[in-house]
């Protein structure tokens, strides 16, 4: 029997958990249809010659509801083996949307994800009002992955209260209002409704966005309204040790009123050990509540390189140049006097230079050294200010170094501790946000070279159980996750000795030549999406083979 497509002598490790074991999966359209010995021939083969054979991964949070508009190959993350993505977290989207708030709705993006308004406005076809009209768009865009969707507190609130739902909180009457168009939204294919709680995610006046400061009658009754379609919650918790007990109850309160999952980014920081909130989770969990959490399986934060911004504080002069000019700055020593007199004479420097840890000179980048293992260490070490330090390395390295400033799950003993729990799945590496400051899209390709390969902390099967089918069953994706006969496509194809990040650059590919951060990967042979190979050595062929995946409803 001959077959599209046959991947030949590979390490199944089939999302499940299950013992990996040899054989060869055979796919016909966008589906398997053959696992374990497959005789015959394919039209075309893949030689994974013992390689893992895995589904795709799920990436459970991103933002890439404004980059997918020019990026159909939506990167990095597919780099790194992620097939699906989950956009429209943390309450911030651009459905619904009248046609006189498009503007509102992309700043507020900006001002919280860091994401340039005018690429928003310019960059999208803004062809939509309903949510369910902007799935429609994201189809004709013909993403290379799979995409689904939530939507989005800020603009349901903005979209039923005008200016009223910054600071006001809604009327009965526009409860049901903002409830019913929740519940529409999931009917007509939104995955789910996503609400932020955090008072630092602020519009361009200071104010924090839409639905922050919600009551609980109002998330309930949304919860109730997507529950009716199946939907998903999604929550950013407020990480302040006076909020967070109350939040989670929120999440409870939600869980119990729509009678379907729920969704929150779960960190450890400097001053918050989510062991604190004394089990409140498992206690909802024990209820029988479908409560998740998820978290980045390393530390993440701010970069520091030569062509973003995240600089010394006295550093005013470089900042203000145009990035592709600071190097040969630099370069002269006149500049590079005055610029270390300057980060002399401010006190914030120590500061900022004990938060700085140095990625190395490898192609891999190292996010694994000590809080202790910091630029102001290696300016004492070398006999230098930490300014000194920094720009020496941008010159020695012809501006490509890198320095990483983490500010949660900076303690590894912390994160696999939280990552241990069952309840919480691997992500958060926000792709499509924060462009110019943080890139954490590699986390996929982290889990599997740190946690699998060095450390031998976690099994491989267990790795992508949490990356496959853990995630899938948060989005209640039932034809993905797992790699078994008539199961979706959506298939890799790596190397476990191999993959790994490198180092996060920057380029100037957003429109309006605005710039980001990105990060390749390393040890992806081939990835798949609905049965046709998207990525090949690492590098994208070209095919655009994703879906929007709707939900159940």
């Amino acid at each position: 029997m001959s077959h599209d497509l046959v991947i030949r002598d590979g390490l199944i490790v089939d999302g499940t958990g299950a013992e990996p074991f040899a054989g060869d999966l055979a796919i016909d359209g966008d589906t398997i249809t053959a696992l374990g010995t497959v005789p015959g021939k394919g039209t075309e083969e893949i030689a994974a010659d013992g390689l893992a054979v895995t589904p795709g991964f799920i990436d459970l949070h991103t933002h890439l509801d404004a980059q997918i508009g020019w990026d159909p190959f939506l990167t990095p993350i597919s780099w790194h083996g992620v097939t699906t993505a989950l956009l429209g977290n943390c309450g911030v989207t651009f459905a619904p949307c009248k046609p006189a708030d498009r503007q509102f709705l992309a700043e507020m993006m900006e001002t919280v994800e860091d994401i340039p308004r005018e690429a928003i406005l310019d960059g999208l076809p803004w062809d939509w009002q309903t949510y369910g009209e902007y799935l429609e768009t994201l189809e004709r865009l013909e993403p290379a992955i799979n995409v689904t969707g939530m939507v989005g507190h800020g603009a349901v609130r903005f979209y039923v209260m005008g200016h009223r739902g910054i600071d006001n909180n809604p009327t009965p009457a526009e409860i049901a209002e903002i409830a019913r168009i929740a519940g529409e939204s999931v009917r007509d294919g939104a995955i789910g409704f996503s609400t932020n709680r955090l008072p630092a995610h602020r519009l361009p006046d200071g104010r924090p966005i839409p639905g922050t400061f919600a009551e609980s009658a109002e998330l309930e009754a949304i919860a109730r309204a997507v529950g009716a379609h199946n939907g998903l919650m999604q929550n950013v918790p407020w990480y302040a040790k006076d909020a967070i007990g109350r939040d989670l109850e929120l999440l409870g309160n939600q869980a119990r009123a729509s009678g379907s999952r729920v969704l929150f980014s779960v960190v450890e920081t400097e001053s918050f050990n989510f062991a604190d909130p004394h089990q409140i989770v498992e206690d909802l969990r024990d209820e029988g509540l479908q409560i998740y959490g998820v978290t980045v399986p390393r530390a993440g934060g701010f970069v520091s390189t030569l062509k973003t911004n995240m600089l010394f504080p006295a550093f005013s002069k470089l900042r203000e140049m145009d990035v592709d000019r600071r190097l040969d700055a630099i370069r002269d020593e006149a500049f590079r006097d005055e610029l270390v007199a300057a980060a002399k004479a401010d006190p914030a420097s120590e500061t900022f230079a004990k938060g700085l840890r140095w990625m190395g000179d490898a192609p891999r980048p190292v996010y694994t050294r000590q809080s202790d293992d910091n630029l102001l260490a290696m300016a004492e070490a070398a006999g230098e200010h930490p300014a000194e330090t920094w720009l020496r390395v941008m010159l020695e390295s012809d501006g490509e170094a890198v320095f990483h400033r983490p500010f949660f799950n900076m303690h590894f003993d912390a994160v696999e501790s939280l990552m241990s729990r069952g309840w919480v799945v691997p992500g958060l590496g926000d792709a499509g946000a924060h462009v110019s400051q943080i890139m954490d899209s590699g986390w996929p390709s982290f889990l599997l070279s740190h946690w699998v390969r060095d450390e031998g902390r976690i099994a491989l099967a267990e790795a992508v159980r949490r990356m496959t089918s853990a995630a899938a069953r948060v989005l209640d994706l039932r034809d993905r996750g797992v790699l078994a006969v008539g199961k979706r496509a959506d298939v890799n194809v790596l190397d476990p000795e191999a993959v790994e990040e490198r180092q996060p650059t920057v380029v100037r590919d957003f429109p309006h030549g605005k710039s980001r951060l990105i990060q390749r990967a390393a040890g992806y042979k081939a990835t798949l999406v609905n049965g046709r190979v998207i990525l090949r050595d690492d590098e994208h062929t070209g095919e655009r083979s994703g879906r929007v995946l709707r939900s159940q409803a």
